[in-house]
């Protein structure tokens, strides 16, 4: 196929397709699927071989924002029935890292629900920072802590912050549909602060929202400009008591096909396989791997994942290796520029947002109830041809005294 040909070659040089190449990966059948994944699979393994680098979630605090962001279950207004409490102390965020970092994490990314971060919860996080590097050295630190204003991107990176994760979501044309309480416009200049502050930046979207073809070529375009060193894919969870609850528009096949368009947009830059993937991709999870080379190990922020053993076993039968604290993630003419710019960090999204977050300070309501008789909740099912019956609340992990699932 001469498309995924001239693809193929385009990565491997490091030059962008057109949106015209884009949008045909997007509009490739399913009898040409698999080849659209073993030619991007070309690519991935021209950059990053066969590693997986496994990232760990760790929710500082949950629920009760202030901003309106539509696929939130944290949002204002949500209905969601999630865990809901205030910030974590240091010792608690540290012992939850360390479940992560003990299930083969290299990096721990920190987040917490709010439209952004007051003075005083950046030097909480600082804490929490030192906390978690002084039982774990080697481990990377990425925060999510929201919108940034002045000076607090270069006072995290002197905390220890080796990242800063801020997704973009959706288009700058229907960003407006999905989130009203703040503007396209606000993420990207989170994403360019934490750039100039030296962090290696994050940056991601979330599909499956009721968005085309070309909204999605557009933000993996508007993200390839934003250069960030890691993209997470997410892939819409449509979580009870949201007002995308019953959008369930995205099917396995989907799914692969944008990770490969993302891929050949995005050659050189570590792509993760971020939230909804256990719920869209399904038994085709392992073919995912052939595009992103970055995955989260077990929960999200307010849904369960897949168990953490199930996430190594899948990695391991797929002929895939667990990347290594001691190996530099991204190509060495990106980790290169990345230490140049002040950053020791070799590379770097959440239901519907990567490690991105929504919310203003929680109450330190109590744990629900079911969390600590160790009940999980399903939410029931939502329109024909949905999987809702896959969608479950967290009530494990930080903010409840329950083990963690790494």
């Amino acid at each position: 196929m001469d498309l995924l040909n001239t693809l193929v070659d385009k990565g491997l040089r490091r030059e962008s397709p057109t949106r015209e190449e884009a949008l045909a990966v997007l509009a490739t059948s399913d009898d040409e699927l698999l080849d659209v994944v073993a030619a991007a699979g070309k690519v991935r393994r021209a950059w990053f071989g066969r590693r997986v680098k496994l990232n760990y979630l760790v929710n500082l605090k949950s629920g009760l924002c202030p901003e309106d962001c539509s696929y939130c279950s944290q949002r204002l207004g949500s209905k969601s029935e999630i865990l809901k409490y205030t910030w974590l102390k240091p010792e608690q965020a540290a012992a939850a890292a360390g479940a992560g970092v003990a299930g083969g994490a290299k990096r721990v990314c920190l987040v917490a629900s709010g439209r952004g971060p007051t003075d005083r919860d950046v030097d909480r996080v600082s804490k929490t920072i030192a906390a978690i590097k002084e039982e774990h050295q080697d481990v990377e630190i990425c925060a999510c802590l929201g919108l940034l204003s002045d000076g607090q991107a270069a006072r995290l990176k002197d905390a220890g912050a080796n990242a800063y994760n801020h997704n973009l979501n959706t288009s700058e044309a229907t960003y407006g549909d999905i989130t009203t309480t703040h503007t396209y416009a606000d993420r990207v200049s989170t994403v360019q602060q934490a750039q100039a502050a030296g962090m290696s930046a994050c940056s991601g979207l979330i599909a499956g929202m009721g968005e085309s073809d070309e909204d999605l070529v557009d933000v993996v375009f508007s993200l390839r400009d934003l250069d960030p060193d890691s993209v997470p894919v997410n892939f819409l969870i449509p979580i009870e008591g949201t007002p995308l609850a019953g959008d369930w528009n995205l099917t396995p096949q989907r799914c692969l096909r944008i990770l490969a368009m993302v891929r050949f947009v995005c050659p050189d830059v570590e792509v993760r396989l971020a939230g909804g993937r256990e719920i869209h991709l399904r038994t085709l999870q392992p073919l995912a791997l052939n595009l992103a080379n970055s995955i989260f190990l077990g929960d999200y922020l307010t849904t369960e994942g897949q168990s953490g053993k199930d996430d190594l076993a899948m990695i391991a039968d797929a002929g895939f290796e667990v990347e290594g604290t001691d190996t530099t993630t991204l190509p060495k003419h990106r980790a290169d520029a990345l230490a140049a710019a002040g950053s020791g960090c070799g590379g770097h999204g959440g239901e519907g947002g990567g490690c991105g977050p929504c919310g203003d300070a929680a109450p330190a309501d109590a744990v629900p109830a079911q969390a600590a008789a160790g009940v999980t909740a399903s939410t029931p099912a939502a329109a024909e041809g949905s999987h809702a019956d896959l969608v479950a609340v967290r009530r494990r992990g930080a903010g409840t005294d329950l083990p963690p699932n790494a």
